[in-house]
Protein backbone atom coordinates (compact mmCIF):
# COMPACT_ATOMS: atom_id res chain seq x y z
CA UNK A 1 0.00 0.00 0.00
CA UNK A 2 3.13 2.40 0.98
CA UNK A 3 4.58 1.54 -2.77
CA UNK A 4 1.42 2.53 -4.28
CA UNK A 5 0.53 5.81 -2.26
CA UNK A 6 4.48 6.75 -2.50
CA UNK A 7 3.96 5.97 -6.95
CA UNK A 8 0.46 8.22 -7.12
CA UNK A 9 1.86 11.03 -5.51
CA UNK A 10 4.91 11.06 -7.63
CA UNK A 11 3.22 10.64 -10.46
CA UNK A 12 1.03 13.87 -9.91
CA UNK A 13 3.70 15.52 -8.94
CA UNK A 14 5.69 14.71 -11.39
CA UNK A 15 2.97 15.39 -14.56
CA UNK A 16 1.93 18.51 -12.25
CA UNK A 17 5.51 19.63 -12.90
CA UNK A 18 6.23 19.20 -16.38
CA UNK A 19 2.36 21.09 -17.16
CA UNK A 20 4.07 24.01 -15.28
CA UNK A 21 7.71 24.10 -17.01
CA UNK A 22 5.74 23.34 -20.29
CA UNK A 23 7.25 19.96 -21.08
CA UNK A 24 3.32 18.38 -21.31
CA UNK A 25 0.06 19.68 -22.28
CA UNK A 26 -2.07 20.48 -19.99
CA UNK A 27 -4.61 18.36 -18.47
CA UNK A 28 -5.37 19.27 -15.12
CA UNK A 29 -3.68 17.29 -12.19
CA UNK A 30 -3.65 19.30 -9.07
CA UNK A 31 -0.32 19.70 -6.96
CA UNK A 32 -0.88 16.71 -4.32
CA UNK A 33 -1.75 19.00 -1.10
CA UNK A 34 -0.78 22.32 -2.17
CA UNK A 35 -3.35 23.11 -4.95
CA UNK A 36 -6.69 24.34 -5.28
CA UNK A 37 -8.68 21.33 -5.60
CA UNK A 38 -11.56 20.12 -2.67
CA UNK A 39 -11.85 16.33 -3.90
CA UNK A 40 -8.22 16.39 -4.92
CA UNK A 41 -7.06 17.32 -1.46
CA UNK A 42 -9.82 15.32 0.02
CA UNK A 43 -8.47 12.08 -1.64
CA UNK A 44 -4.64 12.72 -0.56
CA UNK A 45 -5.74 13.09 2.64
CA UNK A 46 -7.56 10.18 2.86
CA UNK A 47 -4.66 8.17 0.53
CA UNK A 48 -2.11 9.12 3.63
CA UNK A 49 -4.91 8.63 6.52
CA UNK A 50 -5.39 5.20 5.61
CA UNK A 51 -1.37 4.54 5.33
CA UNK A 52 -0.64 5.92 8.93
CA UNK A 53 -3.38 3.96 10.24
CA UNK A 54 -1.80 0.85 8.75
CA UNK A 55 1.06 1.63 9.81
CA UNK A 56 0.27 2.16 13.55
CA UNK A 57 -1.82 -1.39 13.40
CA UNK A 58 1.95 -2.55 12.28
CA UNK A 59 3.37 -1.45 15.27
CA UNK A 60 0.89 -2.43 17.62
CA UNK A 61 0.96 -6.17 16.21
CA UNK A 62 5.15 -6.03 16.59
CA UNK A 63 4.84 -5.22 20.20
Amino acid sequence: YAYSVASIFFFHVAVNISVTIGLAPVIGITLPLLSYGGSSLLTFTILLFILVRLDADRQMVLR
